[in-house]
């Protein structure tokens, strides 16, 4: 199980904190992410029936993912499923995204990309992931 790639929800924190609970209790089981994320990590997209590791903020491994589904789609294109199925009590895609892009303008982000005037808009390519929790470590 070691040899798993890990899956790191937001940065070590709260909001991953918040993430990992909700995956765990069954909440969460979709997440967004970005194209130029991937990018710029070198990272291939990922691709259905992969699974990985999710750690929580001190890195220790809490459940084993699967990924059921993976979409790139432009974030004006998000539905309210998804929104929903992120486990962070978004009502409205209007939510989801004003909270997504607190998450993706902020300096953590920003730095991490090495782009600190980032932004998003309806036509950034977004990376959205269902998945099942396999198992709980």
């Amino acid at each position: 199980m070691s040899d798993l790639p890990r899956a790191e929800f937001a940065f070590p924190g709260p909001l991953r904190d918040q993430l990992v609970a909700a995956i765990l209790a069954g909440e969460k089981t979709s997440t967004t992410g970005l194209v130029v994320e991937y990018e710029h990590e070198g990272e291939p997209l990922p691709v259905a029936g992969s699974r990985s590791m999710v750690v929580d903020s001190d890195n220790r491994p809490v459940a084993v993912i699967e990924l059921t589904e993976v979409r790139v789609v432009r974030l004006g294109d998000i539905d309210l499923a998804h929104a929903r199925d992120e486990g962070e009590g978004f009502e409205t895609v209007a939510d989801w995204r004003a909270g997504h892009e607190r998450f993706w303008h902020g300096a953590e982000f920003r730095d991490h990309l090495g782009d600190p005037g980032f932004t998003v808009d309806d036509d950034t390519l977004a990376v959205t992931e269902r998945f099942r929790v396999v198992e709980r470590l």
